[in-house]
């Protein structure tokens, strides 16, 4: 599959800067800054799905971490360990 390009044209002053400002701070090009941006919108259209992705990976560090197969329960129903308390221990090792 060959590179796809995407021209945008009549970018209003402020927003060029501000992107242009975001490329530099990120030490990205433009482009590289503007397909970042893009493909956060994309992840964020469905409002709920970086909650879901987010749920999804706790239960499969849960799951894997007690040595269980990777094809756990849902997700929502996952139960995870106390967090403050897994730290003190690991400090404790």
């Amino acid at each position: 599959m060959g590179d796809r390009v995407i021209t945008v044209r009549n970018v209003p002053e402020n927003l060029y800067k501000a992107l242009q400002s975001l490329a530099k701070r990120n030490r990205r090009s433009m482009q590289q800054q503007a397909l970042v941006l893009l493909e956060r919108a994309y992840r964020l259209q469905d409002g709920d799905a970086p909650l879901e992705r987010a749920r999804e990976l706790r239960a499969r560090v849960h799951y894997a971490q007690r040595g269980e197969a990777d094809s756990s329960p849902s997700p929502r129903k996952a139960r995870l360990g106390d967090t403050v308390q897994e730290i003190r221990e690991e400090r404790e090792r």
